[in-house]
C-alpha cells in the first residue's frame, strides 16, 4: 500500500465540530497540562527524594516513568482515534490524565508516585496526537498558519515554563502542587469538552487492529525510552539499562519491518515517503532533541557550575517563553510571504548559532537575551515545519500522520536529554562549566543538522483551495 497522495487541490473537509472555539479552548488547556508536566518536575527531584528518604538517582524514576508511559501510549493513539472517534478518545485521555495528576499529588511513596506518573504518560501519549488531529481536522490547511499562537503554547512554551514554575512551587509551597495545579484545569476542560464539542462529525471506523505491530512497537519504544531515561544516572553498561536498550532496539527493528509490510499498520511508516511530511517529521525529531537538550543542560549549568538555586536556574530559561510568544505572532505573517523553506532554513542555522553561544555567555542578561533568541528563532522554525508538514495530508490519514509525527518528536526529546546527560556524565559533572558547554554545542549541532532537511520543504506556503 502506498502512502496517501498529496491532495492540496481537494476541497477542505468540513470542520469536525460545530464550535471551533471549543476545540481551541479544550485542546490548549489539555496540551498545556501535558507540556508542563514534561519539565516541571525536574527542579523538584531533590525535594521529592528528600521527602521519601531516597537518593536523587532513585527519584529520576519519576521522570523516566512519565517518558515510558508516553512511549506506550503514542503508537496506539492514531488507531484509537480513528476507531472510537477523536473526541471520545481525547476527552477520555484528558480525564485519565487529570485523575493521575491527583494520584501523583497524594502518592505516599516513590513507587506509587512513579506508577501514577506512568499513567499520566500513557494518557499524555494519547492526548497529543489525538488532540492535534482534533485541531487540524477543524481547520483547513490554509487556515493553520493562524494557529501558530495556539500550537506554540503547548509544544514549546509550556516545556520552557516548566522549570521556573516547578522551582517556584517547590520552594514556596511543596512539590505536591506540581500535580495539584492540573486538577481544576483538567476538570474544567473535560466539562467544556463534554458540553461544547457536541455534534462531532467522526471519521469512519478504523480497520483491523494491528496486534503484531502493537506487540512489537509499544514495548520496543517503552524499553528504549527506559534505557535512555536511566542510562545517564545508572550507567549505560548496567544490566537493566543495557538489556532494555538492546531489546528495545531489536523490537523496534522488527516493528519497522512489519509496519512496512502490513496492509493496515499500527504506525504507517510509509507516510514518511511523502517529501514534505517526511522532512517535517525528521526535522521535528532533531529540533525537539536540540530544544529539550538545551532546556535540560542550561539549568544544570547554572546550578552545578555557577552555584544558582533551583528557582534561579529555572528562571534562566524563562526568556525563551517570551521569545516563543513572539514567534507565535510572526509566523502567520511571515509564512505566506516567505514560504516554509525560506523561513525555516535560515531560522534553524541562526538558532544553532544562538544555542552554541549560550555555553559561553557569563553575563546573566546576555544569557537571557540569548534564551529569548532561542525562543523567537527556533520557535518560528518549529511552527513553520509543523504547519508545512501537514498541508498535504488528507483528513483520512491525519490521525495516523499525527501519531507518527508525535512519536518522532517525543523520541527526539528523549534522545536529546539522554545524549547531553551522557556527555556530561562521561566528561565529569564536577569538571566546571566545560562539559555543559560541550553539551550545549551538541544541541546546536542537532538543530543545525535539521537545515539539510529544511531544503526539502516547499518553497510556497499552503493556500486556500481553488473555488469550484
Amino acid at each position: 500500500m502506498t502512502p496517501p497522495a498529496p491532495s492540496g487541490a481537494e476541497a477542505p473537509a468540513r470542520p469536525l465540530l460545530a464550535g471551533r472555539a471549543a476545540v481551541v479552548v479544550v485542546y490548549t488547556a489539555a496540551m498545556c497540562m501535558n507540556g508542563l508536566d514534561s519539565t516541571i518536575v525536574n527542579p523538584a527531584l531533590f525535594s521529592i527524594a528528600e521527602d521519601f528518604g531516597r537518593p536523587v538517582t532513585a527519584a529520576n524514576a519519576v521522570e523516566t516513568a512519565f517518558l515510558v508511559g508516553l512511549a506506550l501510549g503514542l503508537p496506539v493513539a492514531g488507531w484509537l482515534g480513528d476507531r472510537y472517534g477523536v473526541k471520545r478518545v481525547f476527552l477520555g485521555s484528558l480525564a485519565a490524565f487529570t485523575l493521575a495528576s491527583a494520584l501523583c499529588a497524594a502518592a505516599p511513596g516513590l513507587g506509587t508516585l512513579s506508577a501514577a506518573r506512568a499513567v499520566q504518560g500513557v494518557a499524555g501519549g494519547l492526548l497529543t496526537p489525538v488532540g492535534m488531529t482534533l485541531l487540524f481536522r477543524a481547520f483547513a490547511p490554509h487556515e493553520r498558519a493562524g494557529l501558530g499562537r495556539i500550537l506554540i503554547v503547548p509544544t514549546a512554551l509550556m516545556p520552557a515554563l516548566g522549570p521556573p514554575l516547578g522551582g517556584f512551587l517547590t520552594e514556596h509551597l511543596s512539590w505536591h502542587w506540581l500535580f495539584l495545579v492540573n486538577v481544576p484545569i483538567g476538570a474544567a476542560a473535560v466539562l467544556i469538552g463534554l458540553t461544547g464539542l457536541r455534534g462531532a462529525e467522526e471519521e469512519p471506523p478504523a480497520g483491523r487492529f494491528d496486534t503484531t505491530g502493537f506487540l512489537l512497537a509499544t514495548p520496543g519504544l517503552g524499553l528504549l525510552t527506559y534505557a535512555l531515561g536511566f542510562g545517564p544516572a545508572h550507567g549505560w553498561t548496567s544490566p537493566a539499562v543495557a538489556l532494555g536498550g538492546v531489546l528495545g532496539l531489536a523490537l523496534l527493528g522488527a516493528a519497522v519491518r512489519h509496519q512496512l509490510r502490513a496492509a493496515e499498520p499500527l504506525v504507517d511508516l510509509r507516510l514518511l515517503a511523502d517529501r514534505t511530511f517526511g522532512a517535517a517529521s525528521w526535522l521535528a525529531l532533531l529540533t525537539s532533541a536540540g530544544l529539550m537538550g538545551a532546556l535540560f543542560v542550561l539549568p544544570l549549568l547554572y546550578q552545578a557550575a555557577r552555584g544558582a538555586t533551583a528557582l534561579d536556574a529555572g528562571l534562566s530559561v524563562f526568556p525563551e517563553a517570551i521569545g516563543l510568544m513572539a514567534a507565535s505572532q510572526v509566523v502567520d505573517r511571515l509564512l505566506p510571504r516567505l514560504g516554509p523553506r525560506r523561513l525555516a532554513l535560515p531560522g534553524l542555522l541562526l538558532a544553532a548559532a544562538v544555542l552554541a553561544a549560550l555555553g559561553f555567555a557569563e553575563n546573566p542578561w546576555a544569557v537571557r537575551a540569548l534564551m529569548f533568541g532561542v525562543g523567537l528563532i527556533l520557535g518560528t522554525a518549529v511552527l513553520t515545519v509543523q504547519i508545512a508538514g501537514f498541508a498535504d495530508v488528507p483528513g483520512s490519514a491525519m490521525g495516523r500522520a499525527m501519531g507518527l509525527f508525535t512519536i518522532l518528536r517525543t523520541l527526539g526529546g528523549a534522545l536529546g536529554i539522554a545524549a547531553t546527560a551522557a556527555l556530561i556524565g562521561a566528561l565529569g559533572d564536577d569538571a566546571g562549566a566545560g562539559p555543559y558547554r560541550l553539551a550545549l554545542l551538541l544541541t546546536a549541532a542537532l538543530v543545525a543538522a535539521g537545515s539539510l532537511l529544511a531544503l526539502r520543504l516547499p518553497a510556497e506556503a499552503p493556500g486556500p483551495p481553488p473555488e469550484g
